[in-house]
């Protein structure tokens, strides 16, 4: 019988969401923990649902279809650009922590919907066109943003309140400002108390900083969308964080230091109802945690990091004052419990790997479960240890990548379990016995049952003798003595690990395609790359193209030494973003190496880009400019001689078309031949179906025929 996926098609490649990758998603425990919720699409779309496990019984039951597909306004298709998202129907949900009713918030598209107890939902009356909606910890009330400001709902009354007053072109009160959700993962601009009586909110404000237009070119009236988007070194968005009462409307402002030139990290409350702010400075070396009891910081915790310090959501404070904080101060990331006043009380983790993320903490049994990779670099395991110190337990069994959500009580994980081989799957599992119920495993999404090849994992030393981690993706049918191209499929960058145990890497469909065809398919995580400690990242520190470059360069030449079908000679390159940056560098300064090459939405030279991601690596163009010279495109594009094209999207806001444009410009100058392929209405992150179908057929194209790659 004929598997489906052995003989892929352009439209299953272009197709979301890809084999397996329905799955739960966003699980949260209710409150009481007598259930476990989710969203799901039930017809294996985009369209999600909200759905209910009965934790007793295991009864399932859809709380809240996805609601019909409706046109986004402008605001939320940027937040969904922020979010990366694409999934669409149900996409976020939450409960009232501290009420003594079940209260459930799900936004739709025209309103607020709120069930209580279970009883069918109901509309907020005047709650349209809400942005980031909030529900607070008792339920009584709903936060959100709107044209800017921040309202309240209350649900006792009926009405809706205006809590802030001055927003306007560049002014925003309670919404995470670009930089926040683009580069430092902090997507919400407010953040209720715990009594539910104030709201601390950032104001931002943007209008010093010079208007970039984006003009829709596809559309048949032309549009112009204007962002204030913050180039690496010039100004970015002044902060302020306040605290309203909501009764009152009455509004304090915080005193966040003497330096205006930074960036609000996180903020968070403690269980006593003080507000915990981490505060980023402008250079990312240094952070500081700040309690506010009043207007006046108590700084409790001071950390300077160089070359740069990279957040984390790992901050949980105790009843008793304590927190669990991580830290690299070691170089790898592990955590740390502190007292009231940040005094270091003991380690908790240690050794050379990294804590990826805290699952959450055990108050009662004083436990703290994590995410981490002690076993090796391309897995993650579920652990936890006591908060008294003493061994670490892991979790979770089975090689491959896991992921975890702790029910409120401590009394059960909900265990997601995936691996190259097989789809993810869901267990709940016991934390007094480990015992585990299967709640989640798609029929017949395995590799073999589906037609794919399973990716070898490779290691292969740098330079300096780094292990480096790779995938390799071989024809499945291989004709004895013939030799097959090499495609490297690259990232390259930091805060991205590409080459792990992990059922997506299986169905990447892409790299599967080529390996069908005939080629030889190869994923390196080099040096810069995530989840191998500060050291490994910092190799990117002032100048980038260069060490990624050399280990992508070399990991070629171990391929040829190593594979003996494969032909060096023929060897092509393709990535997105970052990826885009390096296809463009791998061919130019090896050309040699690289001979073909597909670069999507490319930056082309650091100082048009903005500034919390490029300043981190790079410092600013002012304090480093031989290291923005030496990382930009355009001062190596005379060694440029091989294929090339260049996909872009137009109206992308986050790498802009303007990076593509310079490129060109610059390819003229020198007389480089290349092909183009730019989608009008695309962002950086192409969304339209017969558009990515075509992207495909066009990419796809372009490898083969010019690696003169034919199906084995």
């Amino acid at each position: 019988m004929a598997r489906p996926l052995e003989d892929l098609t352009i439209e299953q490649v272009a197709r979301f969401p890809r084999p397996g990758t329905v799955v739960p998603a966003a699980l949260q425990f209710t409150p009481d923990s007598s259930a476990l919720c989710y969203l799901l699409s039930d017809e294996g779309s985009l369209a999600r649902g909200l759905w209910r496990l009965d934790v007793a019984t295991g009864e399932r039951t859809l709380i809240a279809g996805p609601p019909p597909r409706r046109q986004f306004t402008r605001e939320e298709e940027l937040q969904r650009e922020r979010l990366r998202l694409r999934e669409e129907g149900v996409t976020t949900y939450a409960f009232a922590e501290r009420s003594t009713q079940t209260v459930l918030m799900v936004p739709a598209g025209d309103a607020i919907r709120i069930s209580v107890d279970g009883a069918p939902f109901e509309d907020l009356p005047g709650t349209h066109a809400a942005l980031d909606p909030q529900l607070s910890p008792d339920g009584s009330k709903v936060a959100f943003v709107r044209d800017g400001d921040l309202y309240v709902f209350d649900r006792a009354s009926g009405t809706c309140r205006r809590l802030s007053h001055d927003a306007c072109d560049g002014v925003t009160n309670g919404l995470a400002e670009f930089i926040a959700a683009e580069e430092l993962d902090r997507h919400r601009g407010f953040w209720w108390s715990p009594d539910s009586r104030r709201i601390a909110f950032i104001r931002a404000d943007s209008r010093h900083i010079p208007e970039y237009p984006i003009v829709h070119q596809g559309l048949p009236r032309v549009e112009v969308e204007r962002h204030r988007y913050p180039f690496a070194g010039e100004a970015n968005a002044r902060l302020d964080l306040a605290i309203v009462d909501v009764a009152s409307g009455a509004t304090s402002w915080l005193d966040l230091g003497p330096d205006p030139d930074i960036y609000i990290a996180r903020v968070t409350w403690t269980p006593t109802g003080a507000l915990a702010v981490q505060v980023l400075s402008r250079d990312q070396q240094d952070l500081a945690l700040a309690l506010y009891a009043g207007p006046e910081p108590r700084i409790i915790l001071h950390e300077h990091r160089e070359p740069w310090f990279n957040l984390h959501d790992d901050l949980r404070f105790l009843p008793d004052g304590s927190f669990l904080w991580s830290t690299e101060e070691s170089g790898f990331r592990h955590l740390q419990l502190r007292s009231p006043d940040g005094r270091l009380l003991r380690t908790l983790t240690s050794g050379p790997w990294v804590v990826h993320a805290v699952v959450g903490v055990d108050e009662q049994r004083r436990r703290v479960y994590f995410a981490a990779n002690r076993e090796s670099p391309v897995e993650r395991h579920i652990y936890r240890v006591s908060l008294d110190g003493g061994d670490i337990e892991r979790l979770s069994s089975q090689p491959g990548w896991h992921a975890a959500v702790l029910s409120r009580d401590g009394n059960l994980l909900a265990l997601t379990s995936s691996a190259l081989e097989r789809a993810p799957r869901i267990d709940l599992v016991s934390t007094s016995d480990l015992s585990r119920r299967p709640i989640f495993a798609e029929t017949g999404m395995n590799a073999f049952e589906l037609g794919l090849a399973v990716p070898e994992v490779v290691t292969l030393p740098a330079e300096d003798g780094t292990p480096l981690y790779g995938l390799v993706y071989s024809p499945a049918r291989r004709e004895p003595g013939r030799r097959y191209p090499l495609v490297v499929s690259v990232y390259g960058g930091p805060h991205a690990q590409r080459a792990i145990r992990d059922w997506s890497s299986t169905v990447d469909l892409r790299a599967q395609y080529l390996a069908q065809q005939g080629c030889v398919v190869l994923k390196l995580d080099n040096r810069g790359s995530a989840n191998r400690g500060l050291a490994f990242e910092a190799h990117l520190h002032r100048l980038t193209g260069d060490v990624e470059v050399r280990d992508q360069a070399n990991a070629v030449a171990w391929m040829a030494q190593n594979y003996h079908y494969v032909d060096a000679t023929r060897t092509g390159i393709y990535g997105w973003s970052y990826g885009g940056y390096m296809t463009l560098m791998c061919m130019a300064r090896r050309p040699d190496v690289f001979r073909v090459g597909v670069a999507g939405a490319p930056v082309t030279h650091w100082d048009g880009y903005d500034t919390g991601y490029t300043e981190r690596y790079m410092c600013t163009p002012a304090t480093n400019p031989n290291g923005y010279e030496q990382s930009s495109v355009m001062a190596h594009l005379a060694g440029l001689d091989g294929e090339l094209l260049i996909v872009h999207g137009m109206i992308d806001e986050n790498v802009h078309f303007r990076h593509t444009a310079r490129l060109l410009v610059e390819l003229a100058r020198l007389g480089k031949p290349y092909e183009i392929l730019i989608y009008p209405e695309e962002r950086h992150m192409p969304r339209d179906a017969r558009g990515l179908e075509d992207q495909e057929r066009r990419v796809l194209g372009f490898l083969l025929d010019r690696l003169k790659a034919s199906h084995p």
